[in-house]
């Protein structure tokens, strides 16, 4: 298929969704004199460098570029590298993370499997010898050191280079140390495996033995000469990998941390800082309960510090557990209806917000992210997330324009990302008691073309919803309908941000209204409002179909030709659509769909559906391939487009599979896209590209809309 050379698709995908050039991974020094990030040359640059803006001058310098550290040669990735990389959906290439001394004096960074240092203040770079391939690199505390896992040891070597030595070793081929497990990458929010102590003398390390997990089998049947990849996945109801901690000198003794793993397996979090002993956050199997432990470094005992309990399930936030400067328990709790910030054993926040995470604790407020609490939302809010200052005085917002806000903070200098509606990409700023100073440039391409978006909300339970129309559109005439949700769990799709709609734009000047909705289950309401879908998925299509008859009152939306795209929850979502509410849904595009949630893995699908076993009625209601997930009027039958990716380790082809086989058994049409050689994201060019013109002319035929 061919298109113009500088079509949206096109740019869209060469851009990586217009994200190339843009600066991200933020540090601030201490002192406030420097700000690290990373930053590809241009907005079709993959590979990015390591910068630092000198805040008091206002310049730049390139601290580590990969193409002059490896020579021009092409970067060599290793299995484990890629797996990190999927978890963490990063498509860039170069230097994609970095980790700093305290300081921020020393940074250490992996480059096609080998180690490198760069010297912030210098701005020179250097290789360290290591064997590799080599994943996680991080330096301690006082600059000495670099610790780092390679072929599942971890390893330690001196920050000039010398006295490289294996701290623990693998037992076993299923063992591992100083990595974080798939569930704890994909599902928890935990990427990393080991944490240095303050003191920079020892470290916590994980020891993950996946011997427990069941094998699975991933295979490109486009290269039939290829050995399937044998891969570790937990599915619902099956084993988890068994995971232990242990405290561990630079001598390489070690001392195991001792909690109860059998009723509390799950190790989500890990805090050590300078101002209270080591933070454990560890969860019950059933995410029902859940402890807060601080650990005894010398023995390795833990006290209990805080328990939660909940009857449906417990969240995991980003920055917390964590001590504040004055041996305070900072946390985010779910209490009298809403989701607030706890330092100690008070809350500082109440209905008027709804906390995310947690950005910053210093000893005088914590910074967060939060959005309008439910009492508090409504139009003028919809999509936005702002960053405040919490203290025992009140609230203060720091971000001032409608958007989406994000920030690192050290001392008094905060790095504030905002995303508007009215400005494409990101504008990042850097603030001095709380005042812009500096900049600090994008270089990712500009779009070229600003969503027609309309943020509002539709139904009866006021679900946020944003409603795209043609650019061009002037008229009143009704316009065929594409629903675009995501629709689920950490999912939000309605954001007050100019990129996060162009492809709804896209879409939306092919001759749709699109409709993006985030019904029950999406994050940024409340708690009830995340879990009012436990033990049923199926309310998502409820909300979609509700919020779509409401907005058709006010906006030109012709319900006899309504479809649905998607991916991963988003595509489970249009199956569901097409299967089970044919009356509304006319076509559906299904992309990685999670069709049978007994595929799916146990930290995600147990905590909204329980197990198979103890709950075999909840995951019969959200399949879309058992009698009951194909069960809906016998005519009409709405034609459904599956796409999936072959090498995806996330959501395995077998859903796309499955629900062929059972479309095909019960005389229903559909077509099936594979993708081969693509995992659960896209970021092959063409594919991406061509996938977006190929879904266009599938809606175009399904729905009889003749192209002029």
């Amino acid at each position: 298929m061919t298109t113009e050379p500088h079509s949206f698709p096109r740019r869209h995908a060469r851009t990586q969704r217009f994200t190339l050039g843009a600066p991200r991974s933020f540090t601030v020094a201490p002192d406030g004199s420097r700000v690290v990030f990373l930053r590809s040359g241009s907005g079709t640059d993959r590979a990015n460098s390591l910068w630092v803006l000198d805040t008091e001058e206002g310049g730049e310098r390139v601290a580590a570029d990969p193409r002059a550290l490896l020579g021009g040669a092409s970067e060599d990735l290793s299995p484990e590298e890629r797996a990190r990389r999927e978890r963490s959906r990063e498509g860039g290439a170069g230097i994609v993370g970095y980790a700093t001394d305290t300081a921020v004096e020393l940074a250490s960074f992996a480059l096609s499997g080998r180690l490198f240092a760069a010297e912030l203040r210098a701005g020179t770079a250097r290789e360290l010898p290591a064997p590799g391939p080599v994943i996680d690199p991080r330096p301690s505390p006082d600059g000495r050191h670099v610790a780092y896992v390679a072929q599942g040891a971890l390893r330690v070597v001196d920050a000039e280079g010398e006295g490289d030595r294996a701290l623990a070793e693998p037992e076993s081929e299923n063992v591992s140390y100083g990595l974080a497990e798939f569930i704890a990458a994909e599902e928890m929010g935990r990427s990393r495996g080991f944490w240095w102590a303050p003191e920079s003398d020892r470290l916590l390390m994980a020891r993950v033995d996946d011997t427990p997990v069941r094998r699975w089998w991933i295979a490109d049947p486009a290269h039939p000469e290829r050995e399937p990849q044998r891969v570790p996945y937990p599915a619902a109801g099956t084993g988890n990998a068994e995971v232990r901690l242990f405290v561990i000198g630079l001598d390489g003794l070690r001392t195991e941390v001792a909690w109860d793993r059998a009723r509390y397996p799950y190790l989500a979090h890990v805090h050590w800082s300078a101002a209270g002993a080591p933070l454990l956050l560890v969860q019950a199997r059933d995410q029902r309960s859940q402890l807060i432990l601080a650990v005894d470094p010398d023995t390795g005992a833990t006290r209990m510090v805080h328990a939660d309990e909940d009857r449906t399930w417990l969240d995991l936030f980003p920055g917390v557990p964590c001590w504040s400067p004055s041996g305070q328990l900072v946390r985010i709790a779910d209490e009298g209806g809403a989701r607030v910030l706890a330092v100690g054993e008070r809350p500082l926040t109440g209905a008027q917000l709804h906390v995310r995470a947690v950005l910053d604790v210093s000893a005088h407020d914590v910074l967060v992210s939060a959005s309008a609490g439910a009492e508090a939302a409504g139009d003028a809010e919809t999509g936005q997330v702002h960053v405040y200052r919490v203290n025992e005085l009140g609230v203060e917002r720091v971000s001032q324009e409608p958007g989406v806000h994000a920030a690192v903070r050290a001392g008094e200098v905060t790095v504030m990302v905002s995303a508007t509606l009215n400005r494409p990409g990101s504008r990042v700023r850097v603030l001095r008691d709380g005042k812009p100073t500096r900049t600090v440039p994008s270089y990712a391409e500009d779009p070229g073309m600003s969503p027609r978006v309309t943020l509002t909300e539709g139904g009866a339970r006021r679900v946020p919803c944003a409603v795209l129309m043609p650019r061009d559109y002037d008229g009143d005439t009704p316009l065929p309908v594409l629903m675009d949700p995501y629709g689920g769990p950490h999912g939000q799709r309605v954001v007050a941000a100019h990129n996060a709609h162009l492809t709804s734009q896209w879409f939306a000047d092919q001759g749709f209204a699109v409709v993006v909705a985030d019904g029950r289950g999406t994050p940024g309401r409340s708690p009830a409002w995340e879990k009012a879908v436990h033990h049923d998925f199926t309310l998502s299509l409820d909300d979609q179909v509700d919020a779509l008859e409401d907005l058709a009152k006010h906006h030109p939306l012709d319900l006899s030709r309504v479809a649905i795209r998607g991916w991963s929850y988003g595509g489970w979502l249009a199956g569901l659509a097409v299967l089970r509410r044919p009356d509304v849904f006319h076509a559906g595009i299904a992309g990685a769909p999670v069709t049978d949630w007994s595929l799916y893995d146990t930290h995600y699908t147990e905590r909204y559906l329980g197990t198979p076993a103890e709950h075999p009625e909840s995951y019969a209601k959200s399949s879309l391939v058992t009698a009951e997930g194909l069960s809906s009027p016998a005519e009409p039958h709405r034609p459904l487009m599956i796409v999936h990716g072959l090498a995806d380790d996330n959501v395995v082809v077998a859903h796309a599979l499955r629900l062929s086989s059972a479309l095909l058994a019960a005389g229903r049409p559909h077509e099936v896209l594979p993708l081969s050689g693509v995992t659960h994201i896209t970021p092959q060019e063409q594919v991406a590209e061509n996938l977006l013109l190929l879904q266009v002319d599938f809606l175009k035929r399904s729905l009889g809309i003749t192209t002029a």
